[in-house]
């Protein structure tokens, strides 16, 4: 399947054309969102901050660490916008503690942050490496000992280098590989750790990572889709049971990067909705269907077929206590003819707003896609595991007074508060990120944290879109722009 004018993080917004780089920052909502009964979130509701591993730790060959896919697409010349790789990125890996601080002095009961495999399993299997697991034991207790929750991701795209060469998520064997980590993890962190996600993004990492070659491991073979999109809810199910065996007593979801499809020129231009709904089905459907209806949507099921064995969906539809929902942006389609796919990236609205990526704005696709989740998938308990906005694109140092920031944020939270309102159980919320790190194929150059960092010295510091989370998390109450 080719796919032509989508990019990350811009490919949750599917918009054509560069990103903005000049764009001042976040602006303000647009669609409609229903008036709110009222403006207080619940006192058990969770207000977290989230992390990845390879975007924050650096230290990649301390304490007998493995190389991952990421190390490898890093090193490839061009393949960072500003040439920048990931061996400092936050130094969370000498400074955890630091950032532990951090989260606790917001006031935030809940931190995600997620497990490199490379520092457990160096080579994908085979023997544990105890230093790495060493490494995430004190990380835990630390958020413990500072009454902060830990939701632990297992797998956020860095695969071991070692199980790349092997076929990657194109091989079954990785998802047996994944489920013997998970089952590892649990046994040894189990304990303390009690809310876990599987996965981050399974439909970011299958795209831009084995189709547009955007990401590690920086492949470009259509054939594969269906293959990777198979083996990660192949692994995911094996997993959850794996887990389940291994300790009881957890919460154990996963997160998507959910986003309506909606056709370019809607509803004018009808042609374009059959391309939207085609694009829905390979992003949205073939993950949610699998989990929770236990079957692919048709427009996929072909992509995946071959692969399917006796058995396959019933371990794949393993019942999940919540469901991570990572949201940007929506996505505009149209059809293109030229295209064996017949999909391309469309334009939003002339007047819609743009975040750095091009992205449009929406904090209204947020309530649609939660909509849905709610009335086709059995409404699971939801957590919004996933949610920010960039500075504009820069060499130089982040925005302290980030007001752009917290417009956006209170805009999707008014979408979160509708949907709960609307009967949606939506138990927490994680702003994307709590430090400027690492950004994936951007480096440096894109800013989401509610902490700015020195690269030259680590030093941290808090922006004022962090006063403003800490305030409303003190209080459950978003206040009005």
């Amino acid at each position: 399947m080719t796919m032509t004018g989508i990019t990350r993080r811009r490919l949750g917004g599917v918009a054509a054309g560069a990103a903005a780089a000049g764009l001042a920052g976040c602006a303000a909502k647009t669609g409609p969102l229903p008036v709110l009964k009222d403006r207080q979130f619940p006192a058990d509701f969770t207000w977290g901050a989230a992390s990845a591993a390879y975007q924050t730790e650096g230290s990649t060959e301390a304490d007998g660490r493995g190389r991952s896919i990421w190390d490898e697409f890093a090193a490839r010349p061009g393949a960072i916008i500003d040439g920048s790789d990931a061996t400092t990125a936050c130094d969370s890996y000498r400074r955890y503690t630091e950032d532990a601080d951090l989260v606790a002095g917001a006031g935030l009961k809940a931190y995600r942050f997620s497990i490199a495999w490379p520092r457990i399993f160096p080579d994908g299997a085979g023997a544990l490496n105890e230093a790495g697991v060493d490494y995430y034991s004190r990380l835990v207790d630390a958020l413990l000992d500072r009454g902060v929750s830990p939701f632990a991701t297992l797998f956020h795209w860095d695969l071991p280098l070692a199980l790349q060469e092997k076929g990657g998520w194109a091989a079954r064997d990785t998802a047996l590989r994944l489920a013997d980590y998970a089952a590892a993890i649990t046994a040894r962190l189990g304990d303390r750790v009690k809310n876990f996600i599987v996965l981050n993004e399974a439909a970011v990492h299958a795209v831009l990572g084995h189709v547009l070659g955007e990401h590690a491991p920086g492949l470009k073979d259509a054939a594969l889709l269906g293959p990777v999109i198979h083996h990660l809810n192949l692994g995911q199910g094996l997993s959850v049971a794996a887990m389940r065996a291994a300790q009881g007593g957890l919460s154990i979801g996963t997160t998507m990067a959910l986003q309506p499809a909606r056709p370019q020129g809607a509803p004018l231009a009808f042609w374009n909705r059959p391309a939207a709904d085609g694009f829905d089905a390979l992003w949205n459907g073939a993950f949610l269907d699998p989990l929770f209806k236990g079957a692919y949507p048709a427009a996929a099921l072909a992509m995946v077929e071959p692969m399917l064995q006796e058995g396959d969906l019933t371990l794949i539809r393993q019942p999940v206590d919540f469901l991570g929902v990572n949201y940007y942006s929506p996505t505009t389609i149209r059809l293109d003819l030229s295209s064996p796919s017949r999909i391309a990236a469309g334009e939003p609205p002339a007047a819609a707003p743009r975040d750095a990526f091009g992205r449009e704005i929406d904090p209204s696709g947020l309530l649609d896609m939660l909509t849905r989740v709610r009335e086709s998938y059995g409404n699971p308990v939801v957590y919004i595991t996933e949610n920010g906005c960039s500075d504009a694109f820069s060499d130089g140092p982040a925005v302290l007074d980030d007001g752009f920031r917290i417009n956006y944020l209170r805009a999707h939270l008014e979408a979160v508060k509708a949907a709960m309102e609307a009967g949606s159980r939506i138990a927490g919320f994680f702003h994307w990120t709590l430090i400027d790190n690492w950004e994936w194929a951007l480096g440096y150059r894109s800013k989401f944290g509610l902490v700015a960092m020195d690269r030259t010295t680590g030093a941290r510091t808090p922006k004022a879109s962090y006063v403003w989370y800490a305030g409303l998390a003190a209080s459950g109450l978003l206040d009005e722009a």
